[in-house]
């Protein structure tokens, strides 16, 4: 792609699989800032003006880097190899992005991501979690707590399924806009919580944040057992939750325990 628009390319070293892109430099490995080798070249065509179509079969040429003193040895030392045409056809697609679109596409994505609170920009757990909150204070009226827990049990199993296919669609085990783990465990919370003042409901809500953000302990146990892809991976995207609310009802019990 470079190439292509003209732009001058250099070797600095080498791009190796790693937990993101990794870019091992003379000066030391350092992170590239795109998920995986399909963003970074999307972003690198992108950035140089060069089309897909451009990008097919047009290999890339390499100058030894000025600042490896040694470069020149080792490449006078080692011969060159034919370079290898990838055809941009052959690579995978890109996954979707949590959108609004993706949400209102099919009714898993809507539940899983929080009826929208799972796009929010910033802190989308903790946003999942005010609209649990709010939800919470407007639906419990109506219902007696038997009929409650029921609703969170019902909750629970279409989030189960909900979350599967959500994470599938997405590409990725646990995408942070999944939020509808968040909103039953603290539904749970508040079912066993109340009635009680809003000071106690905003140091519930305050632990449950902890907890699920910090990972420690039983929470970061709960989040690696179940990890990975299909129902397993779904289940595993609440249980840490589960877990999360569970380690919340146990503070503040002990808490009240403590005042009596």
């Amino acid at each position: 792609a470079a190439q292509a628009a003209g732009t001058p390319v250099t070797c600095i070293g080498t791009i190796e699989a790693a937990p993101g892109l990794r870019l091992r430099a003379t000066g030391g490995v350092r992170p590239c800032p795109y998920g995986g080798y399909d963003h970074f070249a999307a972003r690198v065509a992108t950035e140089v003006g060069v089309s897909a179509a451009d990008n097919e079969t047009m290999p890339i040429e390499t100058t030894p880097s000025a600042a490896s003193p040694d470069a020149a040895d080792r490449s006078a030392s080692v011969p060159e190899a034919a370079p290898a045409a990838c055809p941009a056809s052959s690579l995978p697609p890109l996954p979707p992005r949590a959108t609004a679109r993706f949400m209102l596409a099919h009714p898993a994505h809507a539940i899983a991501l929080g009826f929208g609170s799972g796009l929010s920009p910033v802190a989308p757990g903790t946003a999942g979690t005010l609209w649990a909150w709010l939800a919470w204070a407007a639906l419990a009226p109506w219902l007696t707590p038997a009929q409650q827990g029921f609703f969170i049990l019902g909750a629970l199993l279409v989030g189960w399924w909900a979350c599967t296919v959500t994470a599938r669609n997405l590409g990725t085990d646990d995408p942070s806009a999944i939020v509808w783990d968040e909103v039953v465990a603290f539904w749970l919370v508040l079912w066993l919580l109340l009635p009680a003042s809003w000071l106690a409901q905003t140091v519930a809500f305050a632990l449950f944040r902890a907890f699920d953000a910090i990972k420690r302990g039983p929470v970061g146990w709960a989040d690696r057992v179940f990890h990975g892809r299909g129902w397993r991976g779904g289940w595993g995207i609440l249980f840490d939750d589960l877990v999360a609310a569970f380690c919340t009802l146990l503070v503040i019990a002990a808490w009240r325990a403590w005042l009596a």
